[in-house]
């Protein structure tokens, strides 16, 4: 088999494919580490390696799950930790400490039992606080679209490998839009679950007062589908559990989701949002409009107000001074400002301010900012869409810190994921689809968002729009 014959294939038909034995699980991990090594100098998306283990295990005896001696990536970041391997979420310090996690996640040893097999550890920005991939530890992460240009952040490394065709899936998680964010610059399908859905231990029982999602970007509706039938599930000491689906995920793929009402928002009361992200919202609300949905100009009004921000930068900042504070205990020595770029310093700084009862109040501001988002999705809506992000993927270079103008580089992060954060605040299910690319051929995703617990809707939805786009058909210059 080719590689560029590996590539054609989602998670699904290459676990079919070694099933029926058209090629050996040892020689689709075999495929997948030669394309690490002839794509990833052009992308830098793999920074830690596991080859002999990997072969050794697709060797062996696998589990018998969906996914069975398929290769996969982990991401360097939160959930991704294996006990003895290098673990380093995009740090400087980390990487020279050769830090090393003691505990698996319970996220990862799912993954295995799904048949997943790990080739490697994949690229993130610092501390996973930005939009882009480009942390001094270990260089930027490119878009396989177009090299100049992010493949987005924090799971960055995870969609750049995956839309390349290295790995079919990958792992990756999201804080204010760190899956959907690089699956809209990459071309991706990313599904941001509903809190609970999927734990976080047995290290963590939330971060980020809540905000913090693990799951993987994919290629395909119906791997998207069927890894979250693998891996979700509450585990014991889990502080939030989701609604139970009613049946698997796997079978909602392809099942018709009626007619839906489904409220559509293209523009931003606070900042301009780019012409192609419009367009690609504004063509998704036509496209299900054609397919039988009850299609408005319709939002929850306080999706659009600035309100939000304050509290935000309350928590995110407390939980990175707290992150400091651990990964200095984890290593022996007290963490400065020339261990980090200057603006995750500064954020560090800002929390170390925060005392506990304004950082109550910020949770108290996210809790009834939850009531009043559910309250339009109560009151008759099904959907809402959205652009992923608020403009294309930005070239190499334009989200770096720079000292020179604290804070100026984490704040249009955040502009760029205006869309996205509020919904990790809510704990709603998400989900970005690859449906529109620019004249500059770079993909520009579109966010649909279900009421809390409705993945199934989401996926049902996802699946009727994957067949109207066929968004497979397009290959980045990038790729196997």
């Amino acid at each position: 088999m080719t590689p560029s014959e590996y590539a054609s294939y989602d998670g699904l038909g290459l676990a079919e494919l070694i099933a029926d034995g058209g090629i050996t699980a040892e020689e689709a991990v075999d495929t997948a580490i030669g394309l690490i090594e002839d794509l990833n100098p052009t992308l830098n998306a793999v920074i830690h390696k596991n080859y002999e283990r990997a072969r050794e295990e697709a060797r062996g005896d696998l589990p018998g799950g969906p996914f069975r001696g398929v290769p996969f990536l982990l991401k360097d970041l939160a959930c991704g930790n294996v006990a003895g391997d290098p673990h380093h979420w995009g740090t400087r310090f980390l990487r020279d400490a050769d830090y090393r996690p003691t505990t698996t996640s319970y996220l990862v040893e799912k993954f295995r039992a799904a048949g997943l097999v790990v080739a490697g550890r994949t690229n993130v920005p610092e501390l996973g606080a930005w939009a882009t991939t480009e942390p001094p530890a270990y260089g930027p992460c490119r878009s396989p679209w177009n090299i100049d240009h992010s493949s987005g952040g924090s799971s960055g490394g995870a969609a750049s490998a995956v839309a390349a065709g290295i790995v079919p899936t990958a792992h990756a998680s999201d804080g204010g839009g760190s899956i959907r964010n690089p699956a809209s610059q990459c071309g991706l399908v990313g599904l941001k679950p509903t809190r609970g859905r999927i734990s976080l231990g047995p290290d963590v029982g939330e971060v980020w007062g809540g905000m913090v999602f693990e799951f993987a970007v994919t290629r395909s509706v119906r791997d998207t589908a069927t890894l979250l039938d693998c891996v979700h599930g509450m585990m014991p000491g889990d502080p939030y559990c989701a609604p139970a689906p009613e049946r698997p995920y796997a079978q909602e793929v392809g099942a018709a989701p009626g007619s839906l009402r489904i409220g559509v928002l293209s523009t931003h009361d606070d900042m301009e949002v780019h012409a192609d992200c419009k367009a690609a919202a504004e063509g998704a609300g036509k496209l299900l409009e054609s397919l039988g949905h009850e299609v408005e100009a319709a939002h929850p009004a306080d999706l659009t107000s600035a309100a939000l921000f304050e509290y935000l930068i309350t928590v995110i900042s407390s939980a990175q001074a707290r992150e400091i504070d651990m990964f200095g205990e984890l290593i022996g020595r007290d963490l400065g400002p020339e261990d980090m770029d200057s603006d995750n310093w500064a954020v560090a700084e800002l929390g170390w301010q925060v005392s506990a009862t304004r950082y109550l109040a910020a949770l108290e501001a996210y809790q009834q900012y939850q009531r009043r988002m559910a309250a339009w999705w109560a009151g008759g809506f099904d959907l809402l869409v959205t652009p992923t992000i608020a403009a294309p993927p930005p070239k190499i270079g334009e989200l770096v810190s720079d000292p020179a103008n604290p804070m100026d580089a984490f704040m249009r992060s955040g502009n760029l994921l205006i869309y996205l954060a509020p919904f990790n605040v809510t704990g709603q299910p998400a989900i970005s689809l690859p449906l529109h690319w620019n004249d500059d051929g770079l993909p520009i995703g579109v966010q649909l968002v279900s009421a809390f617990g409705r993945e199934d809707q989401l996926i049902r939805v996802a699946s009727q729009l994957e067949q109207a786009v066929e968004w497979g058909k397009h290959r980045p210059a990038v790729h196997a």
